[in-house]
C-alpha cells in the first residue's frame, strides 16, 4: 500500500510534468498496464496508448495546465477536484473535472477522470470566443 502523502505527491507530480510538457516524465508515474478512462468515453489500456495521448499534449501548438481545487486521498485512492486546460494554439478550453487515481505499487495504476460535456462545450465556446477577441 502506498502511504497517503506519497500517492497525493504522485499525482501532482503528474500535474506538474503533463504541465511542462515533460511527458517521460509523466509516463514514469504510470503503471505499464495502466487504464485511463474518461468516463463516458471508451477506456485508454496500457502505457503505450496512453502515451501516445500525452505525446500530443506536448507538441508545440497544443498543451495542458491544470489548477488543482482540492486533492485528497486514503492510502492508494487519490481523489482530486481541479479546471483542466486543453490548450490549442490560442484556444484555451478550460473545464470542472473531478478524477480518481489508484495506486498500484506507487505508480498511477487507474486514472479516472468525470466531468460534464455541457462544462466542456461551455468551455469550448469561452475559449473560441477569448481567442477571437485575442486575449
Amino acid at each position: 500500500m502506498t502511504d497517503t502523502r506519497q500517492a497525493t505527491d504522485s499525482v501532482q507530480n503528474l500535474f506538474d510534468a503533463l504541465r511542462l510538457r515533460e511527458t517521460d516524465r509523466a509516463l514514469a508515474l504510470l503503471d505499464e498496464k495502466i487504464v485511463w478512462h474518461n468516463v463516458g468515453l471508451p477506456k485508454v489500456r496500457g502505457i503505450s496508448n496512453v502515451g501516445r495521448f500525452l505525446t500530443l499534449l506536448a507538441k508545440p501548438g497544443y498543451g495542458f495546465d491544470v489548477v488543482v481545487h482540492n486533492i485528497a486521498a486514503d492510502g492508494d485512492v487519490v481523489l482530486t477536484e481541479r479546471t483542466d486546460v486543453l490548450i490549442w494554439r490560442r484556444l484555451r478550453v478550460e473545464f470542472w473535472v473531478c478524477g480518481t487515481f489508484e495506486l498500484r505499487d506507487g505508480k498511477i495504476a487507474v486514472w479516472r477522470d468525470y466531468f460534464d460535456n455541457v462544462d466542456f462545450m461551455k468551455g469550448v465556446a469561452r475559449g473560441a470566443l477569448r481567442a477571437a477577441v485575442g486575449r
